[in-house]
């Protein structure tokens, strides 16, 4: 599709065609509106230039507007048709439907309901570009798919990861839970000068604090009772590559103080030995806390925080980047298809909205889980937004107010009713509207460039609503 979408008008009679065309363009400054007098002109046209609304005459000489239907879809699938008749009957109707027409209309055609119809249509066009456009972006992406995406914060993301990558530093990658640190942390080594070598991550807070040295530095024979022969440890394993120290915020102060002595020396001392050891190894480190607030409470050390602290990648939730929800979503799909060996499914737009709407707690990890949940338990080869609610029949939308709010500062509480009274307010315009942006701007007195930037930012799309 091009940057503006095209209308084409077809009908045998050049006054009604052009005068249809010249009553319609106002209603559609979005769009580019164009006519031709036959039904074989139209298809010529379509081989031309894409098109994402065509509006035809029923009868016409030559191929007519029913013969015309099934051809046009052939050749461009995502059509909306709309076909137009003097001779309207429930049969005719029917049949067009069933052939893949968008809608039906009756001649002497309402301006008014018609524009309506044609800029459903195009919103409807776009995002079935949209999600051919998301699927081949998916079938070129590479395995790290979590860390998939076109928004602003992703672009930040793989711009540091890049940059971050050349060098030898300590790396500290921070974020919530379930958004892709190991990801990140696999990309950096993957973009590095030690690719070839090693890549291992311990999972901090998973071994006992007593176990956890050993694991990381190693031991020596009789260094404790079990102690029967000596341990190399990660760090000596990691030799020539990568350690990621996955949440170290959650590592004890003992611990602390000797990976403050790795990071300044170079070099580990194993559990019961008496001599140190060199060491060439990169530290990813990682985690979901608040290090500034572990500090101020005394349970994390300063220096070794300056010393993690050298450079930063920071992955943001998925409340910041929900135009990337669409493509991870289509991605998971695939991969879920894939895992699964079921066959090929695919998301309806309407979906593709629902999912987009919704808060994600548990960031990319929740979002891949319910991905997995809609691939088993949804039927069809497309999953539409019934089999959303059916795989979390609980899903409710947000509380204007929470308890939860009432530790956040001031502002930033304020921010969240707002935006989920924003939410529910668009929504229940939305429904009422059945999804016409231009009808519900009116409802609303806003203007309809105001309300499609409220629409971008909260991840809602009209489409999702007829």
């Amino acid at each position: 599709m091009t940057d503006t979408p095209r209308v084409l008008i077809v009908d045998d009679q050049p006054d009604f065609a052009k005068g249809l065309a010249r009553l319609l363009a106002p209603r559609l400054p979005g769009a580019s509106l164009s006519y031709v007098l036959s039904g074989e002109a139209a298809l010529a046209d379509l081989e031309r230039a894409p098109c994402a609304v065509l509006v035809t005459d029923l009868r016409m000489p030559g191929l007519s507007g029913l013969d015309l239907l099934p051809r046009a879809l052939a050749l461009a699938p995502g059509l909306g048709v709309v076909l137009l008749t003097a001779h309207g009957d429930i049969d005719t109707a029917v049949a067009a439907l069933k052939a893949g027409a968008y809608d039906f209309l009756t001649k002497p055609v309402d301006s008014e309901h018609l524009s309506r119809v044609i800029a459903k249509g195009l919103e409807r066009a776009a995002l079935l570009t949209e999600n051919i456009r998301l699927r081949a972006a998916v079938k070129a992406c590479g395995a790290d798919v979590g860390l998939l995406g076109r928004s602003p914060a992703m672009v930040q993301v793989t711009e540091a990861i890049a940059a971050v990558a050349g060098s030898d530093y300590t790396v500290l990658i921070r974020g919530e839970s379930g958004t892709g640190k190991e990801l990140a942390a696999r990309a950096v080594h993957a973009l590095s000068r030690r690719a070839a070598g090693p890549f291992l991550s311990v999972n901090c807070p998973a071994i006992p604090d007593q176990l956890l040295e050993s694991e990381l530095f190693g031991h020596v024979r009789g260094a404790f009772t079990g102690a029967e022969r000596d341990r190399r440890g990660l760090f000596l394993s990691a030799e020539g590559g990568v350690i990621v120290l996955d949440e170290i915020g959650d590592i004890p102060m003992s611990v602390q103080t000797k990976l403050l002595r790795v990071l300044q020396e170079r070099e580990i001392r194993p559990v019961g030995s008496s001599r140190s050891l060199p060491v060439d190894v990169r530290i990813l480190a990682a985690t979901n806390q608040d290090l500034e607030a572990r500090i101020a409470d005394k349970t994390f050390r300063e220096d070794l925080y300056y010393r993690l602290n050298v450079l930063t990648v920071r992955l943001p939730p998925l409340r910041e980047r929900r135009d990337d929800i669409p493509l991870l979503a289509t991605a998971f799909l695939e991969r879920a298809c894939r895992e699964t060996g079921i066959g090929e499914k695919e998301f309806s737009p309407e979906a593709l909205a629902g999912l987009a709407g919704r808060d994600w707690p548990g960031n990319v990890r929740e979002l891949l889980n319910f991905v997995r949940r809609l691939t088993v338990f949804c039927r069809g080869d497309v999953i539409g937004p019934s089999a959303l609610q059916a795989a979390d029949p609980g899903h409710n939308e947000p509380a204007e107010t929470d308890d939860a709010d009432l530790p956040a500062p001031y502002l930033e509480a304020k921010a969240r009713v707002v935006d989920a009274f924003t939410r529910r307010y668009v929504e229940r315009l939305l429904s009422q509207t059945r999804g016409n942006v231009s009808e519900a701007a009116r409802l609303s007195g806003l203007e309809r460039v105001s309300l499609q930037k409220i629409l971008r930012r909260l991840g809602i799309v009209a489409e999702g609503f007829r």
